[in-house]
This record gives C-alpha cells, structure tokens and sequence, in this order.
C-alpha cells in the first residue's frame, strides 16, 4: 500500500519541517493538491509551494489537479517535480489528449472520478492510465466524512482494470482513517491519501507508520 500524505493539511507555518516529517517517514509519495476556486470551492496554492516542495521533497510528487482547464498547467507542473499528474474526468473535454500531454511532458498520468461520476466512463481509456484516483469526499476541502459508497465503486475500479489489463493504480482521497485503511486495500485500493487523519495525529510519523502496518498485516 502507497501512503500519499496530503501537504493541504501541513502547517503552513512550518511547512519545512512537514516537509522533512513525511521525508523521515515510511510515506512513499507527497500528495499536492492545486485547487482553482472555479473547478472547487477553494484555492490552495501554486507554482511558489511546488517549488519549495521540489526543493525540499526527497520522496515523489502526487499532484492532483482541481483545475477548471488543467491542460495549460501541465508542462510547468512536470517542470516543477510532478511524478504524478492527475486531473478531473469532469474538467476535460478531450481527456485522451490531456492524459497523452501528461505522458509527452514526463510524468505519469492519472485521472480523477468526483464521489458522483461512475467508474464506467473510464473504459475507454483505463488502459492508458497511471492511476484512478477515486474522491472518497467531495472535493474542496480536507477534514470531511468518508462517502461508505466508495468501498464499491473501489471493488467496481478494480474489476475494470483487470478486465482491460490496465496498470493502473488505485488511489483513495479523502477521509481515510486508521479504521477504513484495511478495508480499502481490500476493496481493490493501492494508495491512500491522508491528510487529516496524519497531520491532527500527535505524532504523525507513527500514524503513518500506523497505516502503512495496518494494511500489511492486513493483507498478510
């Protein structure tokens, strides 16, 4: 299982000493959430906290694109670390294309499905993916309730993939506790982001470390 902690939850305050935390941890990549106050109903940050994590980040960059018009964007986020580009089913018109612009720039692709969109959409192209990124919550805000639907459209994600002989992994957003973490994996989930649940956590690298035994043992 793939620990991707959410920096939207870091403080801001001291960003770079979140930044060494999940560094020292067992997480495996950094999830960067880039919102635009048009496609959600929030603004996070930019092109400035991409660099400072690019500097600072010694483990991959998941970033997750809650843009109105991602494409535009793409090739100075893969500049600015990206290893991972995911974008919104419901904010491209021509996904094939975007998802082709992601691979030429260099980084993998993935494409996000909002708690409403159905998995289906995704047939025609899950072979060419990276990564599925199923929103467990309404996307915007961090600290919201875990949607119970998306143990199913997990297992549904999963049994899509295998019928296309995609690659692609599947990655949970929003929600994910130390309690769900397990469930998750067995429903077909490859990568979890925590925000909340690491970053309100006394001691957050143990928490991940948490997350990251839960689910092996498990999977054992």
């Amino acid at each position: 299982m793939i620990i991707s902690p959410s920096v939207l939850s870091a403080n801001f305050l001291h960003l770079e000493k979140d930044i060494e935390m999940i560094n020292q941890s067992q997480a495996d990549w950094f999830h960067v959430d880039i919102m635009d106050g048009v496609f959600v109903p929030n603004i996070s940050f930019g092109m400035p906290v991409m660099k400072a994590l690019q500097m600072a980040a010694t483990k991959p960059l998941d970033v997750h694109l809650m843009l109105a018009n991602p494409d535009p964007y793409i090739s100075e986020f893969t500049k600015l670390g990206a290893s991972y580009i995911t974008v919104h089913y419901e904010a491209c018109t021509h996904l094939h294309r975007t998802i082709q612009a992601i691979k030429q720039a260099g980084a993998k692709a993935g494409v996000a499905l909002n708690p409403h969109t159905p998995v289906h959409l995704l047939s025609d192209i899950i072979a060419e993916l990276d990564l599925v990124l199923l929103m467990s919550v309404n996307p915007g805000f961090g600290g919201q309730k875990f949607i119970e639907n998306t143990y199913d459209k997990c297992v549904e994600l999963k049994q899509l993939i295998r019928h296309k002989q995609s690659n692609a992994l599947i990655e949970i957003d929003g929600g994910v506790t130390l309690a769900n973490a397990p469930l998750l994996q067995n429903a077909g989930a490859d990568a979890l982001v925590a925000g909340n649940t690491v970053f309100s956590s006394p001691s957050p690298r143990e928490t991940i470390q948490q997350l990251k035994n839960l689910t092996v043992m498990k999977k054992a």
